[in-house]
C-alpha cells in the first residue's frame, strides 16, 4: 500500500508569503507538490468559513500565510488575522480536529528558503496525522477542491449548501 499523501489548502497573502513561494519557485528550492495555493489579497480578508470549507471539501490540512505583523501592506490585516486564527484554532480543537491540520505562519517576500521550509513541515505534520476525518461531506479532486472555495459566486456559500441538504 502506497504511502498517505496529504491534499492541503494554502492560502497565501499576495504582498509577502506569495512572493516568497514565487522566489523559492523560481530558485528551484525543494518543497513538497502537496500544497495547492490560493492567493488573497491579504491574510486579514481569510474568512473562518474558508477554512471550514477546505475541511468539508476534503482537505487534510490548511496553511494560511500572510507578512509579518507589523509589515502588512494594508496597515493592520495580519492583526485582525492573526486573531481570528486563534479563535478557530481553538475551536477546531475543542471540537476535535487535531492542531496539527491547521497552520499559520509569517513570511516576507523575500523568505523564500522559509516559504519551502514551512511547506515541508506542514506537509509532514499533516502526514503524520492521515486522512482528516471530520467535516468530510465527500471527497474531490484537486480541481475540484481549489474550485470549492472560490466565493466569486455570491450563491456558492456553506450556510445555503447546509440549509438545501437539510431540506433534502
Amino acid at each position: 500500500m502506497s504511502e498517505f499523501e496529504p491534499k492541503i489548502i494554502t492560502i497565501l497573502c499576495n504582498w509577502c508569503t506569495y512572493g516568497a513561494a514565487d522566489l523559492a519557485g523560481v530558485s528551484r528550492f525543494q518543497y513538497p507538490p502537496n500544497i495547492r495555493v490560493i492567493r488573497v489579497p491579504c491574510s486579514g480578508r481569510v474568512s473562518p468559513k474558508m477554512i471550514l470549507s477546505a475541511f468539508h471539501n476534503g482537505a487534510d490540512g490548511v496553511w494560511i500565510s500572510g507578512c509579518h505583523p507589523g509589515d502588512c501592506h494594508y496597515i493592520t490585516g495580519n492583526y485582525y488575522a492573526r486573531r481570528k486564527f486563534m479563535l478557530l484554532k481553538n475551536f477546531l480543537e475543542y471540537n476535535g480536529i487535531e492542531p496539527g491540520r491547521i497552520h499559520f505562519s509569517w513570511i516576507s517576500s523575500a523568505e523564500g528558503v522559509k516559504f519551502a521550509e514551512v511547506a515541508r513541515d506542514v506537509v509532514e505534520s499533516v502526514r503524520q496525522l492521515g486522512p482528516a476525518k471530520y467535516f468530510i461531506k465527500k471527497e474531490l479532486d484537486d480541481n475540484d477542491l481549489c474550485s470549492c472555495l472560490n466565493k466569486s459566486n455570491p450563491d456558492n456559500n456553506l450556510a445555503k449548501n447546509i440549509l438545501e441538504e437539510q431540506a433534502a
